[in-house]
């Protein structure tokens, strides 16, 4: 079960964008696991894509397609990865019978695939469901569409937001899928993420770069980078507020913020829904000469098999984290000025487990489902911030059991 995360009630529609789902028994027969955005023309398109040299057909082809797009198709269960021109070949055909639904050039149709690798995609049972697809548009399909791209996902992930702009209401809804394979390399997982802000083209790929900075960029399940990862951002620009012309325009910062907003928390919602996980840890590193030290020892703590499954077992051993930031890439980590505390218990300080601590207040941090571990480097004004799970026996079994 998911830490603390329960099924968004509903999403709301965002002007000018319309989303539709339907099945198309790609690897399971009872649920669907096909979605299709359709946005109005003009909408500012932009997408930050995985840095794995094995990118998926689908991603080669989103990624190509951006600046023009208006649509886009998602499955799950089959990842189109590693398939070669083949599967360039399928995801283009899949990606063309969409353009015909919606009366655009199949180049302005981004395709979008998660799930199995090294398979090809069934590519008539994908047309066919595209067009009960494209009959189920209708721009409250939302919460539909965030059922229909999970795979291994326990829980829909989606949120809506809404505040004010130049005067005027803007609504942002966005929807992620990702349970494991989960480790920051730009952004583990699908999202997809829309708004009706008046933006001039170009304005979304600085604010999506912006928000995936502190928001799925900072997030570890099991340290694993997909081939088919995609944060997509769409601005419609149907709201009537001022165009925002870029980073320099008043109310740009509001704007990013809110985004940023829902970005963060579908990216905890991914931590929260990670495989097999049963704590949400957030790991918290002050202290460091620079942000990139922090983010070395948050992440070898937080990606350590040894302090994860310590976590688990809600084993408060000083020793696992000493470790853990004694192996972290950081030049000149002087052990004399580390500190560490479980939520507000000191565990350690200037290198040395705290006379006053016992295990048992470490024991009794760890066991509750939400909790943060923090180190202080004592070398500097740097803090950084990640997120990630412990590391259970379910792990092992929902991956081992994976495309049974």
């Amino acid at each position: 079960m998911a830490v603390n995360l329960a099924p968004p009630d509903q999403l709301l529609p965002v002007p000018g964008a319309r989303v539709g789902s339907a099945c198309a028994g790609i690897k399971q027969q009872e649920r669907r696991d096909l979605a299709l955005f359709e946005f109005v023309d003009g909408t500012d398109i932009a997408g930050v894509y995985t840095q794995s040299h094995f990118a998926a057909a689908p991603v080669i082809l989103a990624r190509a397609r951006q600046q023009h797009s208006r649509a886009w198709v998602v499955n799950s269960g089959n990842a189109n990865a590693a398939t070669g021109k083949p599967g360039k070949d399928d995801a283009a055909h899949v990606s063309a019978h969409a353009g015909r639904l919606l009366q655009i050039p199949d180049t302005e149709v981004q395709p979008f695939s998660t799930g199995v690798i090294g398979e090809r995609l069934p590519v008539e049972k994908m047309t066919q469901a595209l067009d009960q697809a494209y009959t189920d548009l209708s721009p409250d399909g939302w919460l539909a569409a965030a059922r229909a791209i999970m795979t291994t996902d326990t829980v829909e992930k989606g949120v809506s937001r809404q505040f004010e702009l130049d005067g005027q209401v803007i609504t942002i809804t966005g929807i992620a899928k990702g349970s494991g394979m989960i480790k920051p390399n730009m952004a583990t997982m699908l999202a997809y993420v829309a708004c009706d802000a008046n933006v001039v083209p170009g304005v979304a790929q600085r604010l999506i770069e912006d928000a995936v900075r502190y928001s799925f960029n900072r997030i570890t399940v099991d340290g694993d980078t997909s081939t088919n990862d995609c944060f997509m951002l769409a601005c419609t620009g149907v709201a009537a507020n001022d165009p925002i012309t870029g980073v320099e325009h008043p109310d740009y910062a509001k704007l990013s913020a809110a985004l940023t907003e829902v970005a963060t928390t579908l990216a905890q919602a991914l931590v929260r829904d990670g495989e097999g996980a049963t704590k949400f840890v957030t790991v918290q590193v002050t202290g460091g000469r620079t942000a990139e030290d922090c983010l070395s020892v948050a992440y070898t703590i937080a990606e350590s098999p040894l302090v994860k499954t310590a976590l688990f077992a809600g084993d408060a051993n000083w020793g696992r984290f000493c470790m853990a930031i004694g192996r972290a890439p950081v030049q000149d980590l002087d052990p004399t000025r580390v500190g560490l505390w479980l939520d507000d218990v000191q565990v350690a300080a200037g290198g040395l487990m705290c006379d006053a601590y016992t295990e048992e207040q470490g024991a009794a941090v760890l066991a509750q489902p939400e909790f943060t571990i923090t180190v202080d480097l004592g070398s500097g004004d740097a803090r950084e911030t990640v997120w990630t799970t412990d590391l259970s026996y379910d792990y092992v079994r929902i991956n081992a059991e994976y495309r049974t």
